[in-house]
């Protein structure tokens, strides 16, 4: 298996994704969160940076190969500049131990134009972005197009979320405060319950994201949007995966995902 030092793959990511630009949670810490001995055999996709994930990527390491890096929406940092003890240990210690590296990239995966969790799902669906919507501290997150034929029917388009996401029952969910028949829509993957409004002030009549709070019904009613609540975890699947298989074609690596869902 060949092998690629870590730094030449770091100093990629971080101007493919720009990462020192984008505007982020001050916890999101997006780069290199763990660096190992320097040389990378393989890439290892996640959602989440989690002690399950972390223990399959121990348990599937050859023995004498480069580990893989381990390539994360949600990196390690969320619950702030706290101890290294109790869990926080565990997981950063079994990554030392095995030499595992491990990347994050937050916001600025959200919104990369080509392998971004909102422009893969658009493609998924077969909507062409045709632009942008919802401030982020500056920076515009959302991307929205029109419905194509196939997709105008509401129960249509929620039905093709769910395969294009590959959840089940009871898989996304719908809020009707829009039309049956939808014709521009938006998505922000992830938790942009919060972002009804933006879509709202975009012109949009249906619009996908991941969760919302309980005050996020209303706000579709009111504003007459169709609100398709599809999973936090599910939505933002996509652009690891996307990210990971690019860097494995330009880096002549093999490259898989680990599934760790959340049903939420």
């Amino acid at each position: 298996m060949s092998s690629v030092p870590l730094a030449e793959i770091v100093r990629y990511l971080d101007e493919y994704l720009r990462a020192r630009d984008i505007p982020d949670e001050r916890n999101a810490v997006n780069g290199l969160q763990v660096e190992n001995r320097g040389l990378v055999g393989g890439i290892v996709a996640a959602v989440d940076a989690s002690q399950a994930t972390i223990d399959r990527v121990i348990a599937e390491v050859g023995g004498g190969d480069a580990p893989p890096l381990l390539l994360v929406h949600h990196g390690l940092l969320w619950d702030g500049n706290v101890p290294f003890t109790g869990r926080r240990y565990r997981r950063v210690a079994a990554l030392l131990e095995h030499d595992i590296p491990l990347y994050s990239a937050h916001i600025p995966l959200d919104l990369h134009p080509t392998v971004g969790n909102n422009v893969v799902l658009a493609e998924r669906l077969g909507l062409a972005v045709e632009g942008w919507f919802g401030d982020y501290r500056g920076v515009p997150i959302g991307v929205w197009g029109h419905a194509p034929p196939r997709l105008t029917p509401r129960d249509a388009l929620l039905a093709d979320v769910n395969h294009a996401l590959g959840t089940s029952e009871p898989g996304a969910r719908l809020i009707a405060g829009g039309p049956e028949r939808v014709a521009r829509v938006g998505i922000i993957t992830g938790g942009a319950g919060n972002m009804i409004g933006a879509a709202h002030a975009a012109g949009l009549d249906t619009f996908i994201t991941g969760e919302g709070a309980h005050y996020t019904y209303f706000d579709a009613m009111e504003w007459g949007l169709n609100v398709i609540f599809a999973g936090h975890y599910a939505t933002e699947t996509l652009g690891v995966q996307a990210l990971a298989s690019h860097l494995a074609e330009r880096f002549d690596l093999e490259w898989e995902f680990h599934d760790h869902p959340t049903g939420l």
